[in-house]
């Protein structure tokens, strides 16, 4: 109930004040689990992708959001589930997994924070590991002009894609950073979609 209501609400403000605008919602896989990868400017930004696509999407969300009391409680009725980030993250790759199998949606911010310059970060593998591991679908997806409150807010979606190859002589690390460089390639192409 409390995520329903937030979500129409949020919709709401980001329809009116954002101006919102949504390109390739036909991208997006009609059922099953899927990965969503996206660019990271704003808090804006797990709003938007959360409110465009019809399943919810659980989030992947650094560790130290769930230490303030009150938006813990919040970010955990949308579904979010903390990942610490200086490590290898065992048990938040073991829920990542346990939901796409489950057929849900997990989402991803694969540089692990909010770049202030609009440009793309370096970005960590567990994108592409996940995505391998699970033989789930990638969506990607740029948010553009997120920063501020009265600017228009643009969503692109790009087609969905898989990481790896089964019959492929890489390695898996090989394959995994290979994947990654697949999912900035075209979060960058779609970045410079207008």
């Amino acid at each position: 109930m409390i995520y329903q209501t937030s979500k129409f609400l949020c919709t709401a403000v980001l329809k009116i004040l954002r101006r919102w605008q949504i390109q390739g919602l036909g991208n997006l896989p009609a059922k099953g689990g899927f990965l969503i990868v996206s660019n990271h400017t704003s808090y804006w930004d797990p709003l938007a992708v959360g409110c465009a696509i019809k399943p919810r999407i659980y989030y992947m969300a650094k560790a130290e959001l769930f230490k303030i009391p009150v938006f813990r409680e919040l970010i955990t009725s949308f579904g979010a589930f903390p990942v610490h980030r200086e490590k290898a993250d065992r048990q938040a790759i073991r829920m990542a997994l346990k939901l796409l199998k489950e057929g849900k949606v997990v989402g991803i911010f694969p540089e692990g924070t909010r770049s202030h310059s609009g440009e793309l970060l370096q970005p960590h593998l567990g994108a592409a590991m996940l995505a391998l591991k699970s033989q789930v679908p990638v969506v990607p997806v740029a948010v553009l002009d997120s920063k501020g409150i009265f600017r228009r807010l643009k969503l692109n979606i790009g087609k969905p894609f898989y990481i790896g190859n089964r019959q492929s002589d890489q390695t898996p690390k090989e394959i995994i950073e290979a994947g990654t460089e697949q999912i900035m390639s075209e979060i960058s192409h779609l970045m410079q979609l207008k």
